[in-house]
């Protein structure tokens, strides 16, 4: 039995009803929990093509001896006037004597269905990354 695969507005989102994560409609696997959230071939496609455009990772180790660190993790998102669209504390903690904590961000970008269907998923554009702090 197949699924057709409807059209969907690029940036449209919904709810994973296994996570309550707001996600794109035109997903089939919710990237936050990775539930299959449809059958569809063709979004499975267009999901497995994504291209990731930045990937960031790092390591906090506490020193030995010391009293414990807290710490907080923010992700804000800018568009190409630097303005500010978006800002989230994503997860909040704190580090014992020694433990260690690693640190992840992807942002992955997705083909145009129309490019999926043709079988010839094309690279992320190209350009400037920045994962440094603004001055």
């Amino acid at each position: 039995m197949s699924v057709a695969s409807r059209p969907v507005a690029a940036g449209k989102t919904r709810t994973c009803p296994h996570c309550k994560a707001t996600i794109l409609e035109s997903l089939s696997i919710c990237p936050g929990c990775l539930h299959h959230l449809r059958f569809d071939q063709e979004a499975a496609k267009r999901q497995v093509a994504a291209t990731s455009a930045l990937r960031v990772e790092g390591v906090i180790r506490h020193p030995p001896l010391q009293e414990p660190w807290e710490y907080f993790v923010v992700i804000a998102i800018r568009n190409d006037r630097g303005e500010e669209v978006t800002r989230q504390v994503v997860n909040v903690g704190a580090l014992q004597s020694t433990e260690k904590r690693t640190f992840a961000l992807s942002v992955e970008v997705l083909p145009p269905q129309a490019e999926v269907s043709q079988g010839t998923p094309k690279a992320a554009p190209a350009g400037p990354v920045s994962a440094g702090r603004k001055p």
